[in-house]
């Protein structure tokens, strides 16, 4: 069995097929890890839910924060924005069942046999990986709860800024969400900046991407991630950092991407789109990939 982690798609099904074709994906033996944001931007997010759903068990999808935004404008507490695209889910005959479905997807997947860890966006410095599945666990348990719309009402908002155990209710679930489904820059300290969202060296003079800060508790541990465009870190690997980001910027003309955990190999489709995120600038020497 061949496992595939795969990246953004953001509604890109044409793009999915096509690259399931390259990757040689047999459906009833190999699984599929999605990192996250399967809908939204791209021009065919119902057909993206449909057909992961049906995957079954032959496919493992995170939450990412266009996921998130989807069941909050469902559920009446988010408007939808000039660019979304999920109109078409929202007056699907089987809208209640993908909705549901979606609500059930966990925030992150830990294989421990494999080694591999899959979230859509970053972890702060204090969280190790046990910490982060305990978080989002704690989420996933309101998001479950026939009251979960009252989460979906109090998620949004940029604080709290900084990890602590003694956070409790909607702040400590809200730092969970924006981590796990936001996070790019924080400063060593573990403070989070979600406003910067450019490439790497754009940044102000504090901040760092997540996997950078060099306190990490998740330091060794092997993280696959999406959610940031411009970051195009999965053209290159650094073995210190040892995360593997799969957001290539399919919506945006770049990418769809794909990486098999066994080999570490990348495969990637063109997609149409408009424009294209600017390739990251290198923060450190990077190792050509095998």
């Amino acid at each position: 069995m061949a496992i595939y982690a795969i990246g953004d798609v953001q509604g890109c099904f044409n793009e999915l097929k096509t690259l399931l074709t390259e990757l040689h994906f047999r459906p009833n033996h190999d699984q599929l890890w999605f990192a996250g944001d399967l809908v939204n931007r791209g021009p065919r997010s119902l057909d993206v839910l449909r057909f992961v759903r049906d995957l079954g068990d032959q496919a493992i999808a995170v939450l990412g924060n266009h996921d998130l935004h989807l069941l909050a404008v469902a559920a009446g507490k988010r408007r939808l924005r000039r660019k979304d695209t999920i109109e078409e889910i929202l007056r699907a005959p089987d809208r209640d069942q993908l909705l549901a479905w979606l609500r059930a997807r966990p925030l992150l997947h830990h294989d421990a046999g494999l080694g591999f860890t899959v979230i859509h966006a970053g972890l702060p410095p204090q969280w190790d990986v046990a910490t982060a599945q305990r978080c989002a666990r704690e989420v996933e348990s309101v998001l479950h709860n026939p009251d979960y719309a009252s989460l979906l009402d109090q998620m949004f908002g940029d604080q709290p800024d900084r990890w602590s155990e003694r956070l409790t209710g909607f702040a400590r679930l809200r730092f969970t969400i924006n981590c796990l489904t936001r996070l790019r820059y924080c400063d060593r300290d573990g403070v989070l900046n979600l406003a910067e969202n450019g490439s790497p060296g754009t940044q102000g003079p504090s901040l760092m991407p997540w996997f950078e800060v060099p306190s990490r508790r998740s330091r060794g541990e092997r993280i696959i991630f999406g959610h940031w465009a411009t970051l195009q870190l999965h053209q290159t690997l650094d073995p210190r950092h040892e995360v593997y980001h799969l957001e290539t910027g399919c919506t945006w003309g770049g990418h769809l991407t794909a990486m098999r955990l066994d080999s570490l190999r990348y495969v990637s489709v063109p997609c149409v789109g408009t424009v294209k995120p600017q390739p990251a600038k290198p923060l450190s020497p990077r190792l050509p990939r095998s």
